[in-house]
């Protein structure tokens, strides 16, 4: 395999993370992967061809990454592409799915699994099955809305019938959906529910991660979504155990943006580092299901960690985006506290630096415990002293319900072993 300082990603996987598919592009250690990502969910939920309920980007091999290393991602910008966009809460169409209709949808009327589907006009049931015709998208609108953005792509403004049907007429245009990929344009649907809300834009990733040692679904790379693949009736099914082969690529994070580093586990040679799923904006917790899913332009750095063995996700937030208790303490605060500390004849306080733990479970209870966990194990400490941290010098926030959460808190240096990690720690919080 030829590794490259630049790599240039356009290509998309068919909604299946497998480790078994060969890797064809590799990137250098501190080198960049530049990658036009397509809009998640909504688009591919409504083509059934795609198996895995997101359309995320082909894996770029990571040189000299082998099992128990990690790959440090810095991502230096997220731009917008799309013009308008849809989304809403979802549900699922009886009758047009097995077991899960993220995996497997089914043709009610063939009977086809993952059918190829056509466009016919517009609206809930403009997607058909190219095979015998019959409409086949298996989600629907409960409430559900069109946005529009402003050239600056700053601001959001969901828009009436007449203008969400004209945007649906020109779908792909709209949502600068890029060229390979296959999704139909949730814009297709026309959603009008919401009108004249305004929204402010910040651009953020969904998925960004390395993909599992087991072949996964791409949004079910988590441990909530997880727990549809226990006992599913389709090739994708696992148990409760083989889910723990996730790396959780599928967060939902809302601070996972640009200026931000995201340290993954490499859990197969190469890492194989993937992206997607791009939204416009999104609240904590995302509780409606689903955000404003937009194309784009992304650029993140390499660096590859020798040895730093974890099991999911650490982020290295911006410092805005920090709990209160979590903000790096500044020098006078340093000041202020050694003075008490030498007042009760001590010598020194902690030297701290904060990181975000992400954890993942069926649900919120779960992924906190998970996250804990993944804490007390990197730094040889218990989970009371993660409780203890987490409550004095940090703060559980959730990514996304039911069951994505951030473990962050003040982590003393001491507590850390790996150099290179520690340079990018210090120079992310260097004031």
């Amino acid at each position: 395999m030829k590794f490259c300082q630049t790599v240039y990603v356009d290509e998309f996987t068919n909604g299946i993370l497998d480790p078994n598919e060969q890797m064809t592009k590799g990137v250098k250690d501190g080198g960049r992967i530049i990658a036009n990502t397509a809009p998640g969910c909504w688009g591919p939920m409504i083509t059934p061809a795609i198996k895995g309920g997101h359309e995320v980007t082909k894996p770029v091999y990571v040189e000299g990454a082998e099992i128990g290393d990690s790959v440090a991602l810095f991502i230096e910008s997220i731009k917008i592409t799309s013009i308008a966009t849809s989304s809403g809460n979802d549900h699922p169409i009886d009758g047009r799915y097995i077991s899960d209709a993220f995996i497997a949808a089914k043709c009610p009327h063939c009977g086809k699994v993952n059918p190829d589907t056509e466009i016919k006009g517009i609206g809930q049931n403009a997607i058909v099955c190219k095979n015998c015709g019959a409409v086949v998208t298996p989600f629907e609108f409960t409430n559900g809305y069109t946005i529009a953005f402003d050239q600056q792509k700053g601001l959001g403004i969901t828009v009436n019938q007449e203008i969400s049907e004209r945007i649906a007429r020109d779908g792909r245009k709209f949502m600068c959906i890029p060229d390979r990929s296959i999704q139909n344009p949730v814009v297709t649907i026309a959603p009008h529910d919401m009108v004249g809300t305004v929204s402010r834009i910040r651009p953020m990733l969904g998925q960004l991660g390395t993909i599992p040692s087991r072949a996964f679904p791409d949004s079910h790379n988590a441990g909530d979504f997880a727990q549809a693949l226990i006992g599913a009736e389709h090739d994708y099914a696992m148990t409760k155990d083989e889910i723990k082969d996730r790396t959780d690529g599928h967060m939902d994070i809302n601070f996972v943006r640009e200026g931000v580093w995201v340290i993954c586990p490499v859990k197969v040679k190469g890492a194989g580092v993937y992206l997607g799923d791009m939204h416009a904006e999104q609240g904590d917790g995302e509780i409606a299901g689903h955000t404003t899913d937009v194309a784009g332009i992304v650029q993140l750095k390499v660096k590859l960690l020798k040895n730093f063995t974890i099991d999911g996700p650490i982020i290295l937030p911006l410092e805005e985006d920090l709990p209160y208790l979590a903000k790096p303490l500044t020098k006078e605060e340093k000041e202020r506290a050694l003075k008490i500390a030498n007042a009760y004849g001590m010598n020194e306080i902690e030297d701290s630096l904060p990181m975000s733990f992400v954890g993942t479970g069926a649900n919120l209870n779960e992924a906190t415990l998970n996250g804990m966990e993944r804490a007390a194990k990197l730094l040889d400490i218990t989970v009371p002293e993660v409780m203890n941290r987490a409550t004095i010098t940090g703060a559980i926030r959730i990514g996304r319900n039911p069951g994505v959460v951030t473990v962050t808190f003040l982590v003393p240096k001491s507590y850390l072993k790996h150099d290179m990690f520690i340079n990018i720690l210090e120079n992310h919080y260097s004031n």
